[in-house]
């Protein structure tokens, strides 16, 4: 049983992911990564399943990484750390490589860990209103593990107006940025994820499959090897003074040492 998500079927063959850590903004805690992992592989390999739709309840679509894990780090030694960071790597490697196409239904803000969540859906459609932000520099964290897939969405000029400030942006900027395919009304959003439902239920299953997958290999922008170097860079720059500083400033609610008084 799922504690932090909920998988959902219809019957023409849709399963939605909703993320209900909603007392977190659905912040990825190592359970919610490691839950979503194995729904990413058991819907990738269930023949009924047509097509997944990864939701969230509450007001956030995705906080990030949930900081009280990433703070655990600090004090791990380094096999803990790369393990730490491959688990929410592996997580985004499921979902990405999923054999059904992924939509992404994002009700509202999303953070980090969360712009990463919707650049491994095939298609995210986002509420007016939202806000977007890679805001790891903030705490003194890099969008590590999460870049491979930022990167392949925006492409390295878009990504580099985002990646390294930790701005947040709108979901208009994000739609420009490639984020969001669409953008609409919350009373829309429904709707609009029907209208990206439909078509994938009078196409071959196989040939979906078969055609996501020739894409990705073909633009071969996420590889095995840049997810590796993407874990090392994170269990590294959990080593580092700065992000020490930054999530221990969070916690106190306090400035860290590095913002310009």
């Amino acid at each position: 049983m799922t504690e932090t998500i909920r998988i959902d079927h219809d019957t023409r063959g849709v399963a939605t992911i909703w993320m209900v850590r909603t007392d977190k903004h659905n912040a990825l805690s190592a359970q919610m990564m490691d839950e979503l992992t194995t729904a990413a592989t058991e819907l990738s390999g269930d023949e009924s399943v047509r097509c997944v739709v990864l939701a969230a309840q509450g007001k956030s679509f995705c906080a990030g990484g949930d900081l009280g894990w990433m703070r655990a780090q600090f004090d791990a030694d380094a096999a803990t750390k790369d393990r730490e960071a491959r688990r929410l790597a592996d997580m985004l490697w499921a979902l990405n490589f999923m054999r059904k196409p992924l939509i992404g239904r994002v009700q509202g803000n999303a953070f980090g860990g969360g712009v990463g969540m919707a650049s491994v859906c095939d298609v995210a459609i986002g509420v007016d209103g939202l806000k977007m932000g890679l805001t790891e520099t903030k705490l003194g964290l890099i969008p590590a593990t999460i870049g491979p897939y930022v990167l392949a969405r925006m492409g390295e000029a878009y990504a580099r107006r985002v990646f390294m400030s930790a701005r947040l942006f709108d979901a208009d900027e994000a739609r420009t940025l490639g984020l969001l395919s669409r953008v609409v009304t919350n009373a829309q959003l429904d709707d609009a994820i029907e209208q990206e439902i439909t078509p994938y239920l009078s196409c071959a299953p196989g040939a979906v499959a078969e055609a996501k997958a020739l894409a990705q290999s073909v633009c071969g922008n996420v590889t095995r090897d840049a997810v590796e170097a993407s874990i090392k860079a994170l269990s590294a720059r959990w080593d580092s003074p700065e992000s020490g500083e930054g999530i221990s400033a969070f916690f106190e609610k306090r400035k860290p040492n590095w913002v310009s008084s």
